[in-house]
């Protein structure tokens, strides 16, 4: 009995050291492309990068991506809403936990499938780093729209999950009325164009040179119900997330916006010390529900 009780001892003690944020393993990774993704001569998923002992819980962050790959997190209750999640990492790495993998778990909980994209990255300096990923992202969302029946989804409630850079990746997506890569066969058919959206501090989408958005962002009467989150003392500035709910808001496309306090940048679903941020999540599962876009189906 004694050893038992040691036992139950030290398990309640260490359970109270283990962190509180879990990455979820896909049920399910694939390619997203037949062939080599357009303009690529190798298909390489990626290798990630050394673990960084500062990352508590840890962050991985992979690079040297030129095969796209979506990890598929399905709901246990389904109720037809999926999202497609891409992360940040500034183009040159992608970071499928913390700004992917992470998020799911509520999602899911609330009835939704999740995709996370592991989109191509970019080494070196680019002009429009944005540019493949958004080819990957508009596949994906044709991907499941296509194929709804087999993933158990409405195709009109297929929706666009963006943190930093793939936060500025989805802010073109949901823009653009021109597909980004040429049809290549019956999945291109369908639409790219998201039914919803959400923004998590995404990067550099403000120009300040003209004091809106950057070019490639153009929002009109076709952009989608978006829900935006940043803080105030992020060096990305919040005015992109502001003049993006703007934009909405003149074309009377109903969204929300929270800019919190504080928090800084790169937080994916995580809590941060003596900030609100970590709350973000419980706002957005509640926009979510509004939209009748969240909830298990019994």
């Amino acid at each position: 009995m004694k050893i038992f009780s040691q036992t139950v001892i030290l398990f309640v003690l260490t359970s109270l050291f283990v962190p509180t944020t879990f990455a979820q393993s896909p049920g399910l990774t694939l390619p997203i492309w037949p062939d080599l993704a357009p303009g690529e001569s190798s298909r390489e998923p990626g290798t990630a990068l050394p673990l960084r002992s500062t990352d508590q819980p840890i962050i991985t962050r992979v690079e040297n991506i030129t095969q796209p790959t979506l990890d598929v997190f399905l709901a246990e209750k389904p109720n037809g809403t999926g999202i497609v999640i891409l992360p940040g990492g500034g183009f040159k790495y992608v970071v499928p936990d913390l700004e992917g993998s992470e998020a799911t778990t509520a999602l899911n909980r609330i009835g939704i499938s999740v995709f996370v994209l592991r989109y191509r990255t970019t080494p070196d300096a680019a002009d429009k780093p944005w540019a493949r990923p958004l080819q990957d992202s508009q596949r994906v969302i044709r991907t499941l729209r296509s194929q709804a029946k087999k993933w158990n989804l409405d195709p009109q409630k297929i929706g666009l999950l963006g943190f930093s850079a793939g936060g500025q990746v989805a802010a073109i997506h949901l823009t653009q009325t021109e597909p980004a890569y040429t049809p290549i066969d019956e999945i291109d058919k369908s639409s790219f164009r998201p039914d919803f959206a959400m923004l998590i501090y995404p990067w550099r989408i403000y120009d300040g040179a003209t004091e809106d958005l950057i070019s490639p962002i153009k929002v009109g009467k076709e952009t989608p119900p978006t829900f935006l989150v940043h803080t105030h003392d992020d060096q990305s500035t919040a005015l992109g997330a502001v003049m993006f709910y703007a934009h909405l808001k003149k074309q009377n496309i109903s969204s929300e916006l929270h800019v919190y306090q504080n928090g800084g940048h790169g937080y994916g679903v995580r809590s941060r010390p003596k900030s609100a941020i970590g709350t973000w999540q419980d706002r957005a599962i509640e926009w979510l529900e509004l939209r009748e876009l969240g909830r298990a189906s019994e």
